[in-house]
């Protein structure tokens, strides 16, 4: 796969990555007449969308001006600095050749349940909305829905001619169900994938095409999806190496991994291996392969490809040898993300979302001695995989302005590629979150391993079922049950699931 060399750390672009996590992590967004009803969340749901909440606030409660003047007071933001870095970023703007023409029509109405604009927060206006304003005039329209409900709004909404122009599609679950109803209209009339724009990631956005158009717009993979967190205090007492320095060394794989795990982990002494609710499907996408993927224009199910056969084997391995903590004896159901901190817990897999945040709130749970590395290469994989995920957006079939949807996106491409905009960005995770130089660089490199190798899951996009059914299955081996009873009991279903949707696009 082309390199993508969009920086996917921008801070302007943080704030919109945390907030359709915590959109994504509501559950599966479900189509109207039955599959795209509501959905209940689930107990892991729930917690992961209350912390991603908490996240956010966090992040939009503090201004890149802090990053810029060395401040880490959230509470003391200076406007005027803030300003000045998008005033700074926009003049590059308006002075590049890689946005062009004027609109007619200088309003697009955003169909969500988060707000891209700031409001009378008085938080600062993002850099890429910000340019939107001022090379074109643009101004976006927020029509607020409850996430449950989105789908059957985007139905009504169409259906009843209000013109609504665009959808967030990083949740994956837009497509292909969104391009079968007909919700979603092709961008390949108003975006140019290989213009320099968005040439970085047109492979990215070729993966998700459907009946040779794209419906979806990928602006950034996104690196911070699962990493693993671990307290290098406790990695040295227990006289283990460095995750760290086994990755630098090429030598940070499943093998040692689980070599580490073993070596530490004694229950009777309250010492534990892995915790938290993301690192099943974090050990998932290191195989590269998804459940399900879009191969020539068709859905097509890997539960029985090899990779996926011997990732599922390997985490009952973890299992049956006390590994995984969670869920088993008397650890309970409960995780305990502050056994970090305390010494008890080796590894916990999570979203760097749960560090984007004031140094005293994380360093209260994970201690000082905190860092990270990205999830441990299988070593049977032709590349090194991480779990990836996308921003991307949809336009609305019937919308009354694409034109403005493509030059507002290409706007936040533009912040992506912009010199200015990788400066802010590096300061904020030092400046406002006490991050080392060290994870800064850490997570850099993560983004570098999303940007060469993005394997994306479509199984949310095929329907609420399909989702529900593969995100229970896929679990089950790091809970005791073998790979092989698993499998007998979902692989006709799913295949149903998908031979039904790719009949429906003969």
């Amino acid at each position: 796969m082309k390199k993508v060399k969009a920086f996917i750390s921008s801070l302007l672009m943080i704030a919109a990555t945390l907030s359709v996590t915590a959109c994504g992590s509501s559950g599966d967004s479900s189509k109207s007449d039955s599959d795209l009803a509501g959905t209940t969340l689930n107990t892991e749901d729930q917690t992961l969308a209350a912390e991603d909440k908490d996240a956010l606030d966090n992040l939009l409660g503090q201004s890149t001006s802090e990053a810029a003047s060395g401040s880490t007071d959230a509470s003391a933001p200076s406007e005027s600095d803030a300003d000045d870095e998008n005033e700074v970023i926009n003049s590059s703007a308006q002075a590049d050749e890689l946005l062009t023409g004027e609109l007619e029509n200088k309003t697009i109405k955003w169909l969500s349940d988060w707000d891209i604009n700031p409001g009378a927060t008085g938080k600062k206006t993002p850099a890429d909305l910000y340019i939107f304003q001022q090379r074109y005039g643009g101004e976006v329209e927020y029509h607020q829905c409850p996430f449950a409900q989105l789908y059957d709004k985007l139905s009504e909404s169409i259906s009843g001619g209000e013109g609504l122009d665009f959808f967030y599609a990083g949740n994956m679950d837009a497509i292909p169900k969104g391009a079968i109803r007909n919700m979603f209209a092709s961008a390949d009339d108003y975006i140019d994938f290989e213009s320099p724009l968005w040439e970085d990631v047109a492979d990215l956005n070729d993966q998700l095409m459907w009946n040779g158009h794209h419906y979806t717009c990928v602006i950034q993979p996104t690196a911070d999806n699962c990493a693993v967190l671990y307290n290098r205090k406790t990695i040295q007492e227990a006289g283990l190496d460095d995750p760290a320095v086994l990755f630098e060394n090429g030598e940070w794989t499943w093998d040692t991994f689980q070599d580490m795990l073993e070596k530490f982990v004694d229950p009777a002494n309250n010492k534990y291996g892995i915790d938290g609710w993301w690192f099943e499907f974090g050990l998932m996408n290191t195989i590269g392969v998804p459940p399900v993927g879009i191969e020539d224009g068709q859905l097509v199910s890997n539960i029985d490809s090899p990779e996926m056969e011997r990732v599922q084997n390997w985490m009952y391995d973890l299992y049956q040898t006390n590994c995984i903590a969670i869920g088993v004896g008397d650890y309970g159901w409960t995780d305990h993300p502050e056994y970090i901190g305390e010494g008890k817990l080796l590894f916990y897999p999570v979203g760097l979302w749960k560090i984007y945040s004031e140094p005293e709130q994380w360093r209260a749970t994970f201690g000082d001695d905190l860092f990270f590395v990205p999830m441990p290469k299988d070593p049977n994989a032709d590349e090194y995989y991480i779990p990836v995920g996308v921003e991307a957006y949809s336009f609305i079939n019937g919308g009354q302005n694409p034109e403005g949807v493509a030059a507002y996106l290409n706007c936040k491409r533009f912040t992506l590629v912009n010199e200015q905009a990788r400066a802010v960005a590096d300061a904020v995770f030092e400046k406002d979150y006490g991050w080392t130089p060290e994870m800064v660089e850490m997570k850099q490199k993560m983004q570098e391993l999303a940007d060469a190798n993005a394997a994306l899951d479509v199984s949310k996009g095929v329907s609420k079922d399909c989702s529900e059914l593969l995100d229970n299955s896929l679990r089950n081996t790091a809970r005791g049950i073998p790979w092989n009873e698993t499998y007998d009991s979902i692989h006709d279903t799913v295949d149903n699931y998908l031979e039904e949707i790719n009949e429906s696009a003969g």
